[in-house]
């Protein structure tokens, strides 16, 4: 991989351009805090659209191929009792109806959604809701079919880094390509301590690959997003919740809406804060300037 210092072109999700000079793109990553009801779905829908996010993002799996095989008989407490990790991945699973419900209602709030697919027959179901771009989830950066599958439908991809070393990251970047790739910095600890977010990795990723880098979060709070924004970061990813002490191993990690809410209200404020870098006396100043310098240069 070759280093770049020129800003890489916008890439294209939908209506909406991600990349350098554009409105950060946040994301409500509901995962499966829906708990497997279509209408917490729908709730955390209402939570992003409300906060003023652009799009809201799924997890699709075929759960006899995505998950471990050591993993799957394992018993599981869960709201719905005692059951295998397998039935309970079922369980939490969204099926055609229920997608084409979420596409409608996501289409009503004027919100965008997508998913990450967890294997190739996931990429496939996918197809059919024409979303306007794939995401590849930290866990999957080094499954190469499924890259595949995604780089072969010809959308846009965003690929979360989270567990993965650069030589990692490299071989994904080369399956997929940059003309419509955006990164993010990840790291995937949850919840994610400071320590451990390593944010001028934002800068070592828009170096080394020429494309737009945002940052997906597993901190509780919202300054390391933030400073994320101030650091480059086009794009910002953080799992919402409706309630953190609902049941599930994510909502610990996520925002409640007021989180979300001001989230987005502070990345706004951000980014009009940030300016073009064009040292000058502003507006304001003027005032000042004749009231207290006494000596004109």
């Amino acid at each position: 991989m070759t280093a770049t210092t020129t800003q890489p072109a916008p890439v294209a999700i939908g209506e909406h351009l991600v990349g350098p000079n554009q409105p950060v793109y946040v994301i409500g990553e509901i995962g499966i805090n829906h708990n497997g009801d279509v209408e917490n779905a729908k709730k955390l829908i209402d939570v992003a659209a409300e906060a003023g996010a652009q799009a809201v993002k799924f997890q699709k799996r075929t759960p006899e191929i995505s998950t471990p095989k050591d993993q799957r008989d394992k018993i599981r407490q869960t709201p719905w009792g005692e059951m295998t990790y397998l039935e309970y991945k079922y369980k939490v699973e969204f099926e055609e109806a229920e997608y084409s419900e979420i596409a409608s209602y996501a289409k009503e709030q004027g919100m965008q959604w997508f998913a990450s697919p967890w294997d190739v027959p996931s990429v496939e179901f996918l197809q059919k809701f024409d979303i306007p771009v794939y995401k590849v989830a930290s866990a999957s950066v080094t499954d190469h079919e499924l890259l595949r599958a995604m780089k072969d439908t010809g959308k846009p991809v965003i690929l979360s880094t989270g567990m993965s070393t650069l030589e990692q990251i490299d071989a994904a970047v080369d399956i997929l390509g940059t003309d419509k790739l955006i990164i993010l910095h990840s790291t995937s600890t949850y919840p994610l301590p400071p320590e451990e977010a390593n944010l001028r990795a934002i800068h070592t990723l828009q170096e080394r690959y020429g494309v737009p880098v945002g940052y997906s979060g597993h901190e509780t709070g919202l300054q390391i997003s933030i400073a994320a924004v101030a650091l480059g970061a086009v794009a910002v990813e953080r799992h919402i919740t409706l309630d953190r002490a609902m049941w599930g191993s994510d909502q610990a990690a996520s925002l409640e809406p007021k989180g979300i809410e001001n989230l987005v209200r502070d990345i706004r404020i951000l980014e009009q804060a940030l300016g073009d870098g064009d040292k000058r006396v502003m507006p304001g100043e003027f005032s000042k300037l004749s009231s207290l310098r006494r000596i004109d240069a």
